[in-house]
């Protein structure tokens, strides 16, 4: 992650419960590493908070930083993931990534994390 896209967090207003947050990015775009061409989805980040939250606006450029980047949707997920719970390191986060069609296929990845105890 470069400088410019840095997550920011603030302090969660609630620690002692557990709660979800649901972040909807439905716009999303990257680039196919094989062809070049664009590719369209939704980016759909649940978890539960433990010390901090998610900013939504530098989740905006940080997910904005992909939309020039070669990359397989697999390896994007997961890069979505690692980047958010090991720098806001939630009880437990989803990632899920769903594609628009791409010679009639459709692509949902899912990739989660649980805090251990």
């Amino acid at each position: 992650m470069s400088k410019k896209n840095e997550l920011e967090f603030f302090d969660n207003p609630r620690p002692q419960r557990d709660y979800s947050i649901t972040i909807k990015c439905p716009e999303f775009t990257s680039l196919c590493p094989k062809t070049g061409q664009p590719d369209f989805g939704e980016i759909l980040i649940e978890y539960c908070p433990d010390k901090t939250c998610i900013e939504l606006k530098s989740l905006k450029f940080y997910m904005q930083s992909f939309r020039n980047k070669g990359i397989f949707y697999e390896a994007l997920t997961n890069d979505i993931l690692d980047d958010l719970s090991g720098a806001c390191s939630p009880r437990w986060m989803k990632v899920t990534s769903k594609f628009t069609p791409r010679g009639g296929i459709t692509t949902e990845i899912v990739a989660q994390y649980k805090k251990d105890k």
